[in-house]
């Protein structure tokens, strides 16, 4: 291997979406991404953060049996470079000494070159990287053919430590492979961090990241550079594979990149939103090998804008529609129902429950006698719904979509083994206020890639109807739950910024219906335990993020705040970058 330095380097950027588990397919993966990138003349092909196994790969990562498969997967890429086309940057656990590491390794030249491995392992929001592995030592830079690069790994950029002994041991380049997941307008804290560090290190920054679903966690990918000056060195599109080749430059001591590629990032949150969701639930789909979907579809606002969402992801032909009607079902969520599935041009069943739910009570009367109507009888024609749509899944062998939001899963309004059967729940972290604002953006755009029909697909009437259950006569959400502008604001104070009684009463609010709110909040734990897994696109979603017990006794006493418990909180919220972001 030559080690004269060189004045031109062509890195290939493989923003690329893996599979947890599938070493195979991910190697596949990136051999192809380096066959492409020796095509384009690349050097050096960078991945993201544990791509051979994927990310995240949680305690599977333990397994004795998927750390030698990755050991072995790496020695064979690493024979790979011995044709001597581009060299590879590549992610994957690493066990020696009998410590597990969150690896980065140099592949060139037939061998591993080099191996760097992560300093700063994180532990909050959605990470818990300290539960799997070993923190490694701090890092020098590798050398290759010449070029001294710095791979600090995601976290690594988070403080100043890495990167500044990166600088100081005369880096010249850093190359940063991430596993960072999308939440709403996370573009803005990725680039201020790099830049930080960049600033502070006077060094030139590849940041490349996975595109993808895994699991509630959707990466976006919008892998970027910046020069040393910080400006911007290329930007990729977020949402989509690619692999991409930038040109590097040495001038004096610096590299700069030439004419890098720089893609409009999408700068809306609605829309990155509407596509996190999309993406989401067409990997969960397709990485865990269902035919299709199936959904009840209500005539409301979460099951229409679910429908949509399915259509875009998986198409049409494999989105499957059901209408369960009852007694209370009104002629217009049928009429609304059956001009949903048209637009969106999927099959439309209908399946009327009424003998079902007789049946049930019929069943019951015995045990029930002499006891009034009550929401137990409401909640048998939810449950008999989804007995219906898990059977349907069954015998198709379909995914139930089940479409809950936000409101609902945050205050225990759905029932469980009923509306809350399913196997994922593309709208869980979506507030019912962003529900609406996401149909009405879908009947205005359609994102690029979508499968479905343009135009408008989700009837108005729909959007413009009060939601409503529609378990008894008459019936409204608003009967049971405070208007949801006025909740969500609450909930969005209580959940994602986790906000004391008094400090939102303080902003505004009515003391009763937060603290109403607050105790709801708390009761439906046990339901969202027992809930189906969805897209984070919040700061803090229902799951990887919120880990409380069911069994709990604090309750908040919504008294007035002192000086000093403002300060407290003040200072926690400042130093705790849990709260903050999940980078």
């Amino acid at each position: 291997m030559n080690d004269r330095p060189i004045d031109t380097l062509a890195i290939a950027v493989a923003q690329l979406n893996p599979t947890v588990g599938d070493i195979d397919g991910n190697t596949a993966k990136a051999r192809a991404a380096r066959a492409q990138a020796a095509r384009d003349g690349a050097d050096l092909v960078a991945f993201s953060e544990l791509f051979i196994c994927g990310y995240p790969p949680e305690d599977l990562v333990l397994k004795p049996a998927l750390q030698v498969a990755c050991r072995q997967a790496i020695e064979a890429l690493a024979r790979d470079t011995a044709d001597g086309g581009p060299a590879l940057l590549i992610g994957t656990p690493w066990l020696e000494d009998g410590k597990l590491t969150n690896a980065y390794c140099l592949l060139d030249g037939g061998a591993i070159a080099a191996v760097r491995r992560k300093v700063d392992l994180p532990n909050y929001g959605v990470f818990d990287e300290k539960r799997v592995f070993a923190p490694g030592p701090l890092p020098g830079p590798v050398n290759f053919r010449g070029v001294r690069l710095g791979v600090p790994i995601c976290e690594d950029i988070w403080g100043s430590e890495v990167v500044e002994t990166l600088a100081e041991t005369g880096t010249e380049l850093m190359i940063v492979p991430n596993g960072s997941p999308y939440w709403r307008n996370k573009d803005d804290v990725r680039l201020n961090i790099a830049v930080a560090r960049v600033t502070e290190s006077d060094l030139p920054m590849l940041y490349v990241n996975q595109v993808g679903g895994q699991d509630e966690l959707v990466f976006d990918g919008a892998s970027f550079g910046l020069n040393a000056d910080r400006s911007l060195a290329f930007q990729l599109p977020a949402f989509t594979e690619q692999v991409t080749t930038v040109r590097w430059q040495r001038s004096g001591n610096r590299w700069r990149c030439v004419g890098g590629p720089v893609a409009t990032l999408i700068g809306d949150g609605d829309r990155e939103d509407y596509i996190a969701c999309v993406l989401g639930l067409r990997d969960y789909v397709a990485k865990n090998g269902f035919k299709g979907v199936v959904l009840g579809l209500s005539g409301g606002i979460d099951s229409a804008l679910v429908a949509a969402m399915a259509v875009d992801a998986i198409g049409a032909e494999r989105v499957r529609c059901v209408m369960l009607p009852y007694r209370f079902t009104s002629q217009a969520s049928r009429d609304d129902a059956t001009a949903l599935a048209k637009a969106l041009g999927v099959q439309h069943d209908t399946v009327p429950i009424e003998a079902t739910v007789q049946g049930l009570e019929q069943t019951l009367a015995p045990l029930f006698k002499g006891l009034p109507r009550d929401v137990t009888e409401e909640n048998l024609q939810a449950r008999a719904r989804g007995t219906i749509l898990m059977a349907v899944s069954n015998k198709f062998g379909l995914m139930v979509v089940t479409t809950g939001n936000k409101s609902e899963m945050s205050v225990g309004y759905a029932t469980l083994y009923g509306d809350m059967n399913g196997g994922f729940n593309p709208v869980k972290d979506l507030y019912k206020t962003e529900v609406y604002r996401l149909a009405r953006l879908r009947n205005q755009w359609k994102p690029d890639g979508a499968l479905g029909p343009g135009g408008q697909v989700i009837p108005e009437n729909i959007i413009a109807r009060a939601p409503t259950a529609e378990l008894r006569e008459n019936q409204t959400d608003q009967d049971s739950l405070p208007p949801y502008d006025t909740l969500d604001a609450i909930l969005e104070r209580l959940v994602e910024r986790e906000e004391p009684i008094a400090a939102i009463v303080a902003a505004g609010f009515d003391k009763d219906t937060v603290t109403r709110v607050a105790r709801m909040l708390d009761l439906a734990e046990y339901k969202r335990r027992q809930s189906a897994p969805g897209v984070k696109v919040t700061l803090k979603n229902f799951g990887r993020d919120r880990r409380y017990p069911i069994v709990n006794r604090f309750k908040d006493s919504g008294a007035p705040l002192t000086a000093p418990d403002r300060a407290l909180l003040k200072d926690n919220s400042a130093s705790g970058k849990a709260e903050a972001f999940d980078f």
